[in-house]
C-alpha cells in the first residue's frame, strides 16, 4: 500500500481556523526541509514560496519540531484527524 492509499484511511474533520500557522519570513532563510519531513505532504513549493494546506494534516508534530517558523496547536474540540485501523 503506497502513501496515497494509506492517507485515504484517515478521516479528517476540518476546523475552519487553521491549527498551524507558518511564519513565511523564516522560509526565506530555510533549506525547504518542510517539503521532505511532512508525512502527509502538506507543504508544497509554489511560485510565491512555500504553500501549506492544514486540512490534510496528520497532527504528527514533525513541522513543530523541525521548523522554527511553525506555530502549532491541536485543532479545536472534536476536530482534526481520526485514524481508522483495520
Amino acid at each position: 500500500m503506497d502513501r496515497v492509499d494509506k492517507l485515504l484511511q484517515v478521516r479528517h474533520v476540518v476546523d475552519l481556523n487553521p491549527h498551524i500557522q507558518i511564519d513565511t519570513a523564516c522560509c526565506a532563510a530555510c533549506d525547504d526541509r518542510c517539503l521532505w519531513f511532512c508525512p502527509a505532504g502538506c507543504f508544497e513549493a509554489g511560485p510565491e514560496g512555500i504553500a501549506f494546506q492544514y486540512e490534510g494534516c496528520l497532527e504528527c508534530g514533525s513541522c513543530r519540531v523541525l521548523c522554527p517558523g511553525v506555530s502549532w496547536d491541536y485543532p479545536a474540540g472534536g476536530r482534526g484527524v481520526t485514524f481508522r485501523f483495520g
